[in-house]
């Protein structure tokens, strides 16, 4: 038991197994399919980056800039995963076409990735960023 002053710092996090044979099991957080799906909107032209904590580190991470607010969120049941997206836009963009093609890397990437079967990828625009297109 911990005493007064004592502080645990057990982080309690859903894990899936994705896979059992003989040799092992391989398992897969929650939070490594909710980096996936950042990692993969932040790709997509148009994208400034995902808000909330997992999107803010991980864009940060690989030099995106991004807002802050309610961020990325997988729900994750047997093998299905609906993930949830709060997208900051860059201003100048066809905010459908974008998100078609978030919608369409996000689901390419975790079903790549974890072999798990993406039904939706919900996403909700949060802000507009006055960043230059860099397409033109």
């Amino acid at each position: 038991m911990a005493s007064k002053n004592e502080v645990t710092t057990e982080k309690i996090e859903k894990v899936y197994t994705l896979d059992s044979s003989s040799a092992g099991e391989v398992k897969v957080a929650d939070d490594v399919v909710a980096s996936i799906a950042a990692l993969a909107a932040g790709e997509v032209e148009g994208v400034s980056g995902t808000t909330g904590s997992i999107g803010q580190k991980l864009m940060k991470s690989v030099g995106m800039k991004s807002g802050s607010g309610s961020g990325v969120r997988v729900d994750i049941a047997g093998n299905m995963v609906r993930v949830d997206l709060a997208l900051v836009m860059k201003y100048g963009y066809n905010v459908m076409e974008t998100c078609r093609k978030v919608q369409d890397k996000v689901k390419s990437a975790i079903e790549n990735m974890t072999g798990l079967n993406v039904t939706d990828v919900n996403i909700r625009i949060t802000s507009v960023t006055n960043e230059p297109r860099t397409d033109k």
